[in-house]
């Protein structure tokens, strides 16, 4: 198993991003990179997993990506683009939850 085996998903991947992920710390060239070496790491921990186990798991700060066992000899793969934003409201948050602790 290769990370070419998993090149349609990739590929998928690739699409939403360029049309609906807005990150403005990663460029398409660099997911891609990203992607790549997710898949690595994923397709390492899904060969390397413990029995009983099912699934090898790879992700960084905005992907997720999972194998999957399935009843044939490809596993099945997802890949998730985790939420995030850099602009925290944590000045806000403790401004709010220090005038709700002194009611």
């Amino acid at each position: 198993m290769t990370v070419e085996t998993f090149q349609s998903e990739l590929a998928a991947a690739l699409k939403a991003f360029d049309k609906y992920i807005v990150c403005l710390e990663r460029a398409p060239d660099d997911c891609q990179a990203s992607l790549h070496s997710l898949m690595e790491k994923a397709i390492k921990a899904y060969e390397t997993r413990a029995p009983g186990l099912r699934h090898g798991i790879a992700l960084d700060r905005y992907l997720t990506i999972i194998l999957s066992q399935s009843n044939t000899d490809r596993p099945l793969c997802a890949i998730y683009f985790n939420l995030f934003t850099p602009y925290s409201r944590k000045g806000v948050l403790k401004a709010a939850d220090s005038a709700g602790s002194s009611k």
